[in-house]
């Protein structure tokens, strides 16, 4: 079975009660149904920081937050290890994309996933074989 790598803004549309994001967050909901996802450390960290931000409309609690972390270790969650920094270095250089993109596409890699669901990184574009899909167009 292929398993797909979800990125931060997945997890945030989930969660969002934002009525103008009531199509993405179906979209996201649906996508947290499946079993054959993956995530890493760097997006739950992110997701914590952005769902819980204050000055976020329908930010989470604390608790909340932590709830659906927890809820989300079902799933494959890759470290951030020095190899995967030191290739995500690498990859943000010779693509030219954040270190933060970078990462997670190279957290991707190291846990065999082929795809990264991302509505952040430019849809169809690959990445020595880790390719981004956009759930959201």
């Amino acid at each position: 079975m292929s398993v797909e790598f979800v990125d931060t803004n997945v997890l945030l549309y989930a969660a969002s009660t934002a009525k103008e994001e009531a199509d993405k967050r179906a979209a996201a909901r649906s996508l947290l149904d499946r079993e054959d996802l993956a995530l890493s450390t760097q997006v739950l960290g992110e997701f914590y920081v952005q769902a819980t931000r204050v000055s976020r409309a329908g930010a989470l609690s604390h608790d909340d937050a932590a709830d659906l972390i927890t809820g989300l270790a079902r799933y494959p969650i890759q470290g951030v290890t020095t190899e995967i920094v030191t290739r995500a270095i690498a990859t943000s250089r010779r693509f030219r994309i954040s270190y933060w993109d970078a990462a997670i596409i190279e957290a991707a890699r190291e846990l065999g996933c082929s795809v990264v669901l991302s509505e952040d990184l430019a849809d169809g574009q690959d990445y020595d074989g880790v390719r981004v899909a956009n759930s959201f167009r």
